[in-house]
């Protein structure tokens, strides 16, 4: 696996690599060989990653049919920055608010 830096910007060459190895599934296999998986353990996994795989096929297929629904994807929502926010004038500390209402249960 290859990365070039570019203009001394090794940061943005890690996320590369990083991506790659994700793709790759480096990190997966790395977890996997962390510890001993017994044979029967193994197995087990292995079958569960198979019906996982056969369900999301399974799914995209149905989508793509027509049968079922699209799962609906949340609009991306990026929060407006303070500089966007417009300007209001600050209003009057809550203090004197907060003792009227304190005076009002009171009563």
């Amino acid at each position: 696996m290859q990365v070039f830096v570019r203009d001394n910007n090794v940061d943005q060459a890690l996320r590369i690599l990083k991506k790659k190895m994700q793709r790759e599934g480096v990190f997966r296999e790395m977890k996997l060989r962390g510890h001993y998986e017994k044979p029967s353990e193994r197995k087990v996994r292995e079958k569960s990653d198979a019906i996982r795989r056969a369900r999301k096929l399974a799914r995209k297929q149905a989508i793509r049919e027509g049968l079922i629904a699209a799962p609906v994807k949340k609009p991306y929502d990026k929060r407006p920055t303070r500089a966007a926010l417009p300007s209001v004038a600050p209003t009057s500390p809550k203090t004197p608010q907060l003792n009227q209402n304190l005076r009002n249960r009171a009563n």
